[in-house]
């Protein structure tokens, strides 16, 4: 299938690792000219020239905090100055801290807020009116929390809910302008964040990790973690042009584990 990706201008955000990193590599691939982004100058720089190895189109970073306005701000201009109008955005955060809700102060609700929602409203708003004049796509990463919460995560399931929510609210606003904005959502998927919090919870009842991932791995239908890869393969048609009437919707990718329709 043809995504036509070809020369369109994606900014993926979070992406010096992780789902960010596997989307942006699936997109270069496809011969969109990717922006990456992360705080890491570090970690952009090798993730470019690894990303480089199989792609169609540019690469290029840019070190931003996305949880500053100000930053956000030359981000995305920074991004139309060297790959053109944008024309694809993938809103995506590192998951807030795990905890429940007697762990948390008012100022760590205030940070998640910042980074987990209010960074996507921020991008969103500056990235619309490239979208505006050409049509596009916003694809906001969030989790399989959105349908079924997840212990000891409070954070990430507020907020979570929120960006579903969001996202449902601009797919009706922007659909006239032939931008089509979803929500995808990941079960366990073989990233970081998953070992860090396998580690979290094999900790927690005096287990290995090894017995950790066991345990979760045997709750999923497939058996096994999805690979980011395979995560990344769905966000890439979400924000195709092979993609022309899919709107308003929330997908995840799970390999069955949630049980919520």
């Amino acid at each position: 299938m043809d995504l036509k990706l070809k020369g369109k201008t994606a900014l993926v955000v979070a992406s010096s690792q992780g789902l960010g990193k596997a989307i942006a590599a699936e997109l270069a691939k496809e011969g969109a000219n990717v922006m990456l982004t992360s705080r890491s100058e570090e970690k952009l720089k090798a993730t470019k020239e690894e990303i480089e190895g199989t792609a169609q189109g540019k690469v290029a970073y840019v070190a931003a905090d996305i949880t500053k306005p100000d930053e956000i701000r030359r981000l995305v201009q920074e991004t139309r100055d060297t790959l053109g109008p944008i024309s694809v955005l993938v809103n995506n955060t590192g998951g807030p801290p795990a905890g429940t809700f007697e762990t948390f102060s008012d100022e760590d609700w205030q940070s998640a807020f910042e980074l987990t929602l209010l960074s996507y409203v921020r991008l969103i708003r500056e990235v619309l009116p490239d979208l505006k004049k050409q049509g596009g796509r916003i694809l906001n990463n969030a989790s399989a929390s959105v349908k079924q919460p997840l212990d000891n995560l409070i954070l990430s399931n507020v907020f979570r809910m929120g960006i579903a929510g969001l996202s449902k609210s601009l797919s009706q606003e922007l659909a006239a302008d032939n931008i089509l904005v979803n929500t995808i959502g990941a079960g366990r998927i073989s990233t970081d964040r998953i070992v860090s919090l396998d580690q979290t919870r094999a900790e927690k009842q005096g287990i290995s990790e090894e017995e950790e991932r066991r345990a979760s791995e045997s709750s999923i239908p497939m058996q096994r973690y999805g690979e980011p890869e395979e995560f990344a393969k769905v966000a890439a048609f979400l924000v195709s042009g092979a993609n022309t009437y899919m709107t308003g919707q929330t997908l995840l990718v799970d390999g069955g584990l949630v049980k919520a329709l």
